[in-house]
């Protein structure tokens, strides 16, 4: 598991939703800093996939855990 310095439970909310949330969280944090994001949006890895190559941040990782999405994402 990945160090984190922000988590956002995202769970049962539909898209656009949770990449809103993503968004909220990422002005307030630091250049380098990760946040972990847990969505059930079956088509959250598309939306998160799509903004992070826009905005140049990065998904560290992506586990699937029964119908749940973890993503460990860094701000750049």
């Amino acid at each position: 598991m990945l160090e984190f310095s922000h988590e956002v439970d995202a769970s049962g909310l539909l898209c656009p939703l949770p990449l809103l949330r993503l968004k909220k969280i990422l002005v307030a944090m630091e250049s380098g800093d990760v946040v972990k994001v847990i969505a059930t949006d079956p088509a959250a890895h598309l939306d998160f996939g799509v903004f992070t190559d826009q905005a140049g941040h990065q998904i560290l990782e992506m586990i699937k855990q029964d119908s749940q999405q973890i993503f460990y994402i860094q701000k750049k």
